[in-house]
């Protein structure tokens, strides 16, 4: 199967290949790219070590040399290319303690999270596929490579991943990787609030934010932020709420983060959002949203006119 990479992107291949290197486009590009959906950008994985992408290359920019990352400008655009590595112990749930660079491609493909992620592709080659990503992409499966308590110990960011991964490809989570969720769901506590922030507004933004209910399912939820365990009182309900929303509400964040808290008092919901780290404008429209979700509009009432009246609906 050939995919077709930018210019750029295969410049960078070819020229490392040029001086004796390994080169690959790897990761969430090449899952992308054969789901026929549009990468956000190309990331670049190759056998040259830091100084060696330096010496080829006359614009870089020293990204993370301690784990084999440099960034080779070309047309004013950034592509990263990072060494192959080999993770060290990960002592805080979150980062390893070091990186070993490796000259073995599948040594750094199988440190990856997910099959899917775990691919690399050139022209030369075509698909490298090691870890069944192609099949899992095919069944719609969002799969650990190796041992998944493994992957979600070294990081447990992981876990929210899987269900905004979930949520954004619509694809189901392979049992053995969904029983380690609820396993490692404590280890959030590890876990920066703003990087927690970042994968649930993406979760809340794609077609399925009805995947949220994965997050109370598997015993992460009280792990978030205090009183985000009680935006839900009704799961059933809720879902169908939100498999509505996905298909009908705008793909802004302030308007699907409403969506959910909905049934917390305003104060509780931009409690949350300040807790994980939102923005202000956005914390601020939750409030001022929440606190008017039910708050009906008379078929009569005129722009700008004052509306008292309260109910129960769950219109927004």
């Amino acid at each position: 199967m050939k995919i077709n990479i930018p210019s750029n992107v295969e410049w960078i291949l070819n020229t490392l290949r040029a001086h004796g290197y390994e080169a690959f486009a790897v990761g969430g590009c090449v899952r992308d790219t054969m789901l026929g959906r549009t990468p956000g950008d190309w990331d670049i994985t190759t056998s040259a070590r830091p100084e060696q992408v330096k010496a080829v290359f006359r614009h870089t920019v020293d990204t993370g040399l301690q784990h084999g990352t440099v960034t080779v400008l070309k047309d004013h655009t950034g592509y990263e290319v990072t060494t192959y590595r080999i993770d060290g112990e990960y002592e805080d749930g979150r980062h390893p303690k070091s990186v070993e660079f490796t000259a073995e491609l599948r040594e750094d493909l199988r440190r990856r999270d997910f099959t899917i992620n775990a691919m690399a592709y050139s022209h030369e080659t075509g698909v490298v596929d090691l870890f069944g990503g192609m099949e899992d992409l095919e069944q719609g499966v969002i799969r650990c490579v190796g041992n998944p308590v493994d992957r979600f110990t070294e990081d447990a960011l992981r876990i929210l991943r899987a269900i905004r991964f979930s949520a954004q490809l619509g694809f189901e989570i392979e049992q053995g990787t969904r029983d380690a969720l609820a396993l490692i769901a404590p280890n959030l506590k590890n876990v920066s609030k703003e990087r927690i922030m970042t994968e649930l507004t993406k979760l809340l933004l794609s077609s399925h934010p009805e995947r949220m209910r994965l997050v109370f399912e598997t015993g992460m939820s009280p792990y978030i932020a205090e009183h985000f365990d009680e935006a839900v009182t009704d799961w059933e309900q809720e879902e169908e709420f939100l498999r509505a929303a996905g298909e009908l509400l705008p793909e802004t964040k302030a308007v699907r983060w409403v969506a959910f808290l909905k049934e917390l008092a305003p104060k509780e919901a931009a409690g949350i959002m300040t807790a994980l780290k939102s923005d202000n404008d956005t914390r601020d429209r939750v409030r001022t949203l929440t606190d008017w979700f039910d708050r009906p509009i008379s078929p009569g009432a005129r722009r700008g006119a004052p509306c008292h009246e309260r109910h129960d609906g769950r219109g927004i």
